[in-house]
């Protein structure tokens, strides 16, 4: 009896816990709260229109020193790799045989000059006498001739002594421009000018430079293309900039100015060659560096200014993930200009106001909820938080 009695409240206390087991398996795990993400309310703005391009240094002016006469080379006068002025003198060629040319040449309009006034005094003699009757016609005719031949054969040995002196003044080479003398391409007791101009050395002037680049035809037609539509405002040729990126990666200081725009395609590359010109003051600059370049070839209007971690790739193309009014994620296809100060340049597939998940990307799934707080860039650094990059102005 008292064994029955006890069984009674086991068997209760047992039911009651299979019961309350049950109920746990019925209401399943808790459920996790939204994902926490830092967004950037974008707003359109106008942006520079840059494109980032790989160009060549070339020398402002480049001049080819010749030897324009034959001689030997005696010496060389300037320091190779130094500045030169225009007309310093270079190379010195033996001037003796053309000194000798040249007193040649000045005995011959000596004796020309000889020559012309016994002429001269002969026709002069026939002149008076013709009148009177005493020479003929014929004598008189040739002596004014023979006055008129040496008178010519004077003008000739002029030249002649015109020409010996310029070949003279040829056995110094000078400098044709201002700039920097390069490597000395003929050693000194050589021939040099004998039947061809022998090369001696080139003078390159550094300060400005040349930045030689390419555009192709595709590029520069979306930016027509874009011109036509208002979406973009193209620079005048006169303030077209460049700023380029030495090969260690550091900024160059002074600007260039895009100066050339070629009439016609290159067949070979489908692109068109372009040119600007940069200072060069300190000649850190080199001909034939290569630079990366950004050039500023206008404005683009009404575009939007993402963060470079908030653009994502995938086989489908370009995208970002907004947060809806609904509190949901949507992904949106996006079209990406350039870059600009390290972020993107949106130009298509944004709205003004979307809000636009920078931080916590790899938390949220397209149509699920999550949690949106401001986006603070430099917070995370330790820095003083700035506004984000196309955000919205904080009051608005």
């Amino acid at each position: 009896m008292n064994s029955s009695l006890l069984r009674a409240p086991l068997l209760c206390l047992s039911l009651l816990a299979l019961t309350a087991c049950g109920k746990g398996k019925e209401q399943g795990p808790p459920q996790m709260p939204p994902p926490e993400v830092g967004v950037i309310k974008v707003q359109p703005q106008n942006s520079p229109l840059t494109r980032d391009l790989v160009g060549r240094l070339s020398a402002y002016r480049s001049a080819d020193v010749r030897a324009r006469v034959p001689g030997v080379l005696l010496k060389r006068t300037y320091e190779e790799g130094t500045d030169v002025k225009k007309g310093q003198l270079l190379f010195q060629i033996d001037p003796a045989p053309l000194k000798a040319v040249l007193n040649a040449s000045q005995a011959s309009l000596a004796q020309a000059r000889a020559t012309y006034t016994n002429n001269k005094v002969a026709a002069q003699r026939m002149r008076d006498l013709a009148p009177k009757g005493y020479v003929s016609r014929s004598d008189l005719d040739n002596a004014l001739a023979a006055e008129r031949t040496s008178a010519a054969a004077v003008q000739a040995a002029q030249a002649n002594v015109q020409a010996a002196r310029i070949n003279l003044d040829y056995a110094n080479v000078t400098s044709p421009i201002d700039g920097r003398a390069g490597q000395q391409q003929v050693t000194e007791g050589a021939l040099v000018g004998n039947g061809e101009a022998t090369l001696l050395t080139t003078v390159d002037q550094i300060d400005p430079l040349y930045v030689n680049f390419t555009m192709s035809v595709a590029t520069m037609e979306q930016m027509r293309s874009a011109q036509s539509s208002g979406n973009v405002t193209l620079a005048s040729p006169d303030k077209a900039s460049v700023r380029i990126t030495l090969p260690d990666g550091s900024a160059y200081a002074e600007p260039g100015v895009l100066n050339f725009s070629d009439t016609s395609v290159n067949p070979s590359t489908g692109s068109v060659n372009l040119r600007a010109s940069i200072p060069n003051p300190k000649h850190g600059l080199l001909p034939g560096m290569y630079v990366t370049l950004k050039a500023l070839l206008g404005e683009q209007h009404k575009v939007f200014l993402i963060p470079q971690q908030a653009v994502q790739r995938d086989t489908s193309g370009t995208y970002v993930m907004t947060i809806g009014t609904d509190g949901n994620v949507k992904r949106k296809e996006v079209t990406t200009a350039d870059m600009r100060d390290g972020n993107w340049v949106v130009s298509g597939g944004l709205a003004a106001g979307d809000q636009v998940v920078v931080s916590g990307v790899q938390k949220v799934k397209d149509g699920a909820p999550a949690k949106a707080a401001p986006w603070q860039p430099a917070a995370a650094a330790g820095k003083p938080a700035t506004s984000a990059p196309g955000a919205a102005p904080s009051g608005k």
